[in-house]
């Protein structure tokens, strides 16, 4: 399994966000991963058709210093992956046999969750888990597939008795959001990062003094530029809705962890309150 900060996952999900110079160093990276660790800052210069100035401003957008570190982790997140998971998530095509379609997307959700885990940001999480326990009130932001993550977070969180709330259209997020403090926590939901609605909401949550996260992917995005605390999830976007599938999946991941972060570290004080929930909704089963 992967375990941390894999560089050949963040460019994947990065491609689409950089620069087109850029963007054919990343595809030339990720179509040729094996030979990458052998090449010289010229080599895949040339090899990639731009320059060594393009591929050392390619490092310094991935986060490195300089070509030869950058090398270093391409080798390490080489060596950390198995054949398997070097593999593409595959889309569902029109007219697949149901058993390839359940292979498929089964295969495409646990891979989602295991890019996620590889490239969430563990300090970040850290920070996020912190701000939580810490909250008066948490609120939680998202359209769409999106919402039904946050409400997924209600519902977890309400049961430790934190007061939390899920709102999942523009006008409501608008108004939620002009009522945050300063001890709030705002949990902004978006794929993409770049829903307006989200961001609309989001710029007034940061001017109230929210604390303010983001659960995007792994890109460049306003959302992930502007929110306070950044947990990255990787996932596909596919042609088919697939991709939506394998977002939803690794969001609810990331909300499981905090939701589990915070029980943990409040377990003597939150045990009581999964008892009287888990106590009251048995009593209701036949």
């Amino acid at each position: 399994m992967i375990t941390n900060d894999n560089i050949l996952i963040k460019i994947r999900d990065m491609k689409d966000s950089l620069t087109p110079v850029e963007r054919m160093v990343a595809e030339y990276i990720l179509g040729n991963m094996d030979d990458i660790p052998h090449l010289s800052i010229k080599n895949l210069a040339q090899l990639s058709k731009t320059s060594d100035a393009s591929v050392l401003r390619f490092c310094k957008t991935m986060g490195y210093s300089g070509y030869r570190n950058f090398i270093v982790s391409i080798s390490a997140s080489l060596g950390s992956m198995d054949e398997e998971q070097k593999d593409q998530y595959t889309d569902i095509q029109p007219g697949d046999d149901l058993s390839i379609i359940i292979s498929n997307i089964s295969r495409n959700n646990i891979k989602s969750i295991d890019d996620t885990h590889s490239i969430i940001d563990r300090n970040e999480v850290a920070r996020a888990v912190k701000a939580l326990r810490r909250s008066h009130r948490i609120v939680f932001f998202g359209i769409g597939a999106s919402g039904l993550v946050g409400m997924d977070a209600e519902q977890k969180f309400t049961r430790i008795n934190k007061m939390c709330h899920t709102y999942t259209d523009g006008h409501s997020q608008l108004t939620a959001a002009s009522l945050l403090e300063k001890n709030d926590v705002a949990i902004f939901i978006s794929n993409s990062g770049d829903t307006v609605e989200i961001l609309d909401a989001l710029e007034i949550a940061n001017k109230n003094g929210a604390c303010s996260i983001a659960i995007t992917k792994y890109n460049k995005s306003e959302l992930a530029d502007k929110a306070k605390i950044v947990l990255s999830i990787s996932t596909p976007e596919l042609t088919i809705r697939s991709g939506a599938m394998g977002s939803r999946i690794a969001m609810l991941t990331v909300i499981d962890i905090l939701f589990a972060g915070v029980a943990s570290a409040e377990y003597q004080n939150v045990k009581k309150y999964l008892r009287k929930t888990h106590n009251i909704l048995a009593s209701k089963h036949r």
